[in-house]
């Protein structure tokens, strides 16, 4: 048996999982094994837990999940963000073009954040600082990171506004925070976070204090943005509409833990583990009969604190048996999708 084949039963190896990735170029950014532990007063929660995934360039990458399962804790791991105390990073790698991240000193990392990785914050109503104009929070950064003079800032910065489908930047960008709509404050956000032409961008859900016809217009924006710029994305959402319009890829993530990856169609056509499945059934749909339920996942996400002996999910699913009680199932890989069951949902 081959190195390869080994690593895809044992699910030890997940930067070697199949021909397709093997016949690519590097990865940009490559997750392997990563374990963040937060310390607090009930114990200490691991709240990631052996997470591993990359990201090829200009690649848009989903990373999908109820609430608590370590969707944004990674995102925020990856550009060093994570506060310690009380939390810290335990075990595993990130590395961007081959250079590790883990470990790098906090002024190392400020000449990566904002110029090669970048990220949009999940609020928009609170990221941008309420005190300073547009105009300030972005010509700081262009200052900072490409070495432009004020005035070169400025004409960066108005571009990067009108890039973003922001009317009047000439204007806008002397106005505060608090003159803008949720929608444009958005824009501002992606039009910052792109403005130093990133190499990867982190976008924590982006849209999720939206309405959604700006929703819309927002993804779009961002769609086209990557494609002019090359940027490589990855998308944190719950919203799985969201990942169908403009991901390749989705990392399915549970109680700190993969729990399926596979490109997008592949995942929503024939979801592999009970929980992606249950996922997608819960979508709402135009039916015939509209009296029918929506369906729902039962129970809810575990207490960190106190997992089960086994499969994370097993209290909830209802393919589980004695074996999924006993014993956590390892991530095994099978062409394009990889899958943490014992018992997958066949095609």
């Amino acid at each position: 048996m081959d190195v390869l084949a080994a690593s895809r039963q044992t699910g030890t190896d997940y930067n070697c999982p199949a021909v397709w990735r093997a016949s690519m170029t590097q990865p940009l950014l490559s997750v392997k094994d990563l374990v963040i532990e937060f310390s607090t007063q009930r114990g200490i929660v691991r709240a990631i837990d052996g997470v591993s995934f990359d990201i090829m360039p200009g690649e848009t990458l989903g990373l999908v999940g109820e609430s608590g399962c370590g969707k944004s804790v990674t995102s925020l791991a990856i550009l060093g963000l994570i506060p310690s105390p009380p939390g810290r990073i335990t075990n595993g790698s990130i590395k961007l073009e081959g250079r590790e991240l883990v470990g790098l000193a906090e002024s190392e990392y400020r000449h990566i954040r904002g110029k090669e990785i970048s990220m949009i914050f999940q609020e928009p109503m609170t990221a941008l600082n309420p005190v300073f104009t547009i105009a300030t929070q972005m010509t700081d950064v262009l200052m900072r990171h490409q070495g432009m003079n004020r005035k070169q800032a400025r004409s960066r910065a108005i571009e990067m506004l009108e890039l973003v489908g922001i009317p009047s930047p000439e204007r806008r960008i002397d106005e505060y925070p608090h003159q803008m709509s949720g929608g444009m404050r958005q824009r501002v956000m992606i039009g910052m976070a792109l403005s130093c032409n990133p190499k990867l961008l982190l976008a924590d859900e982006p849209t999720t204090a939206l309405d959604v016809t700006t929703q819309a217009q927002v993804l779009e924006q961002m769609n086209k943005l990557q494609e002019e710029l090359g940027t490589s994305v990855v998308l944190v959402t719950h919203d799985l509409g969201v990942v169908a319009q403009t991901c390749s890829r989705a990392v399915v993530m549970y109680a700190g833990r993969v729990a399926e990856e596979a490109p997008v169609q592949s995942l929503f056509k024939t979801p592999h583990h009970p929980y992606s499945e249950g996922l997608l059934q819960s979508i709402p749909r135009i039916r015939e009969n509209k009296l029918d339920e929506l369906p729902t996942i039962p129970g809810t996400v575990p207490d960190l604190l106190h997992l089960p002996a086994g499969c994370r999910f097993v209290a909830r699913c209802y393919r589980a048996d004695e074996q999924c009680h006993r014993q956590e199932p390892p991530l095994i890989w099978s062409d394009e999708n990889a899958v943490a069951c014992y018992h997958p949902i066949e095609s």
